[in-house]
């Protein structure tokens, strides 16, 4: 009988151990790996502070500035980039 509650006890702390480190995480895919192909492109041999617009991922047209980020150049938003997908 003792040999079981310290089997249960093990197993309930070893399921909340589990549970907490995949809460922890980063999802599969990983974060974002820094700003959309559109977005690159849309800057493409513009220079920083230039206004572009764009076809964004759904289609619509986003009107933007050329922002250097890292060694990339790419349109932010007017307004600052979309709220994250739900």
């Amino acid at each position: 009988m003792k040999v079981l509650k310290h089997w249960m006890l093990w197993s309930a702390l070893a399921g909340c151990a589990l549970s907490a480190s995949a809460q922890n995480s980063p999802p599969p895919d990983g974060p974002p790996k820094g700003p959309p192909p559109e977005a690159v492109a849309a800057c493409k041999g513009k220079a920083e502070g230039d206004k572009v617009k764009f076809a964004g991922r759904h289609g619509d047209t986003i009107s933007g500035v050329c922002h250097k980020m890292g060694d990339v150049l790419a349109a932010m938003p007017d307004g600052g980039p979309p709220p994250p997908p739900r």
